[in-house]
């Protein structure tokens, strides 16, 4: 199983510089999450009918050109995928959560795509986002209660550690690299949820996948690591592949990708979730 996550900045930008296309013919994930889709479904009716081998749910936000995400699964692999739009913090008309659940190899399944806040407008979004963070981390600790095998990743708005961006000292206490955030992402950690790339490359540094565009600094790789994909216990000594696509252009983040040994799931094709 292969899942890719995207901050595409803006979905119909990527797809006009053909970016969208090259990473479908280059890696054809069996789940695709994107953030920062940027339109509303009847927006990009081509789309759908151009990648009509994926079934698309598409989260907009209420504010045109803004946010937004969305979750593709390709029905070749998975039939009878589920999409759900949790309702969470105090973000509900941004779009920000895009959930598939399905069931596969007799085990119920949840992949959820996500877009945090950035929360720097205003003191209230800075607030808006630790509670956000909060009930996030209560809806998948939930959701794994209730016997879904679950994998959530997408653009946290958050670098964990100093290996996780170029200049640390500099950014230090910042939001983005604020400690309340980094501390959310330990007790992320402590609740057993792993960071699947810094789990399996614990000490390789120099990999990020957002950089500032107009400071053209991915040239320099002066970036951060905001992106993750994260996974249970149960998941992570199946992980085949995680990589970040550093070459893919077309957004100012790069794709991350996950791959699953397929022998560990069912080769047949999901079964509908009842």
């Amino acid at each position: 199983m292969k899942l890719i996550t995207w901050n595409v900045n803006g979905l119909r930008a990527v797809e006009r510089k053909k970016e969208l296309d090259l990473l479908l013919r280059t890696y054809a994930p069996d789940i695709l999450v994107l953030q920062e889709t940027k339109c509303k479904e009847s927006q990009i009716s081509n789309l759908i009918d151009k990648y009509s081998h994926y079934q698309q749910y598409y989260v907009a936000a209420q504010k045109a050109g803004y946010a937004g995400v969305c979750v593709w699964v390709k029905t070749e692999n998975i039939l009878g995928a589920k999409f759900l739009a949790p309702k969470i913090g105090t973000f509900d008309d941004e779009g920000r959560i895009a959930e598939t659940v399905f069931r596969w190899n007799q085990k119920k399944y949840s992949v959820i795509g996500c877009y945090f806040p950035n929360g720097g407008k205003s003191d209230e979004a800075w607030q808006g986002k630790l509670v956000f963070y909060q009930q996030f981390l209560e809806y998948i600790n939930q959701r794994r209660a209730d016997g879904y095998t679950v994998i959530w990743g997408g653009d946290v708005n958050c670098a964990h550690n100093e290996i996780d961006l170029a200049r640390p000292k500099n950014n230090d206490g910042k939001i983005g690299f604020h400690p309340l955030e980094r501390a959310w992402i330990d007790t992320c950690v402590e609740n057993n949820w792993y960071d699947v790339w810094r789990d399996t490359n614990p000490e390789t540094e120099d990999v990020y996948s957002w950089w500032h565009l107009i400071t053209r600094s991915r040239a320099r790789n002066v970036g951060w690591r905001i992106d993750y994909w994260f996974c249970g216990a149960a998941v992570l000594p199946n992980i085949k592949n995680i990589a970040y696509l550093n070459n893919q252009m077309g957004s100012d983040h790069c794709p991350v990708l996950l791959e699953i040994e397929a022998n560990t799931l069912s080769r047949t094709k999901a079964e509908v979730l009842l």
